[in-house]
């Protein structure tokens, strides 16, 4: 929804809590506890005026440190699993039974996506089964939150800072609002797109409907080199563009695998 035209109770406290910074500050000073995170926000927003508008750091200033997020964030141990261990922890085999499934009573929409950026249905319900479980778990943790405390966070906060300007621009488009909920990462919809990947590569409307998320997938593994009709599997062509979908090497093998049996190859 648009917030222009109209004044929201989270929009007066942003402004609120903006009027009490003075001067400019120096760079936000990332930390590792949720004890500097109300003076990082701040910060943030006195050095992000003029590239961010009033109305998305009035929002980014509603946000809460998400201890849920930090968590997830230091315990990703499944990527340290070999394949198989991986495809069992994940539910390989239900995601690849499903997936036939899902190809078949949506073949007119998986057609229409392959015809348009070359992808085969197999990829695109692996990263859809593996992501959300089809849909079924697209995470409760506020979205806005989630971004701000892992820009915030020293480990990866160069990234997310990125991913927290983006999230700006999409408050003020309205695709993201101060309620917005996602995965523990600040990921959103079917497919779980982080914020820069839905300004990049988003195809419109909300990725928590089904064709707008698959589509948009779709279109995020063709501007990374998915060609029409090569193979996906590891020394492939195509396997570069499941690389760029995720960083560890056991989840784009498994997308890979999955996608494969699927397509029924």
């Amino acid at each position: 929804m648009s917030i222009s035209g109209y004044t929201k109770p989270w929009i007066a406290a942003g402004f609120a809590a903006l009027a009490l910074v003075a001067g400019k500050a120096d760079a936000a000073q990332c930390g590792n506890t949720s004890a500097g995170f109300e003076a990082w926000k701040r910060e943030f927003a006195e050095e992000a005026r003029g590239r961010a508008s009033a109305a998305s750091l009035a929002a980014l200033m509603g946000t809460s440190y998400s201890t849920a997020t930090i968590s997830a964030d230091r315990g990703q141990k499944s990527f340290r699993l070999s394949l198989d261990q991986f495809m069992a922890k994940r539910g390989g085999p239900a995601i690849v039974s499903r997936g036939r499934a899902m190809k078949q009573s949506n073949a007119a929409l998986f057609a229409s996506i392959e015809q348009r950026y070359g992808v085969p249905p197999g990829p695109l319900l692996a990263i859809w089964g593996m992501e959300t479980g089809f849909g079924a778990v697209r995470g409760n943790v506020n979205t806005l939150s989630a971004v701000a405390t892992l820009a915030y966070d020293c480990r990866r906060s160069a990234f997310f800072t990125d991913q927290l300007y983006a999230a700006l621009t999409l408050v003020d488009r309205g695709v993201l609002n101060p309620g917005t909920r996602g995965a523990a990462h600040g990921e959103v919809g079917h497919t779980q797109f982080l914020p820069k990947s839905i300004l990049n590569y988003g195809t419109g409307g909300s990725l928590d409907s089904v064709p707008n998320a698959l589509n948009s997938t779709a279109n995020f593994l063709k501007a990374h080199g998915w060609r029409a009709g090569a193979g996906y599997q590891p020394g492939e062509p195509n396997f570069a563009a499941i690389q760029g979908w995720n960083a560890a090497s056991v989840y784009q093998r498994a997308i890979a695998l999955i996608g494969s049996r699927i397509d029924g190859q």
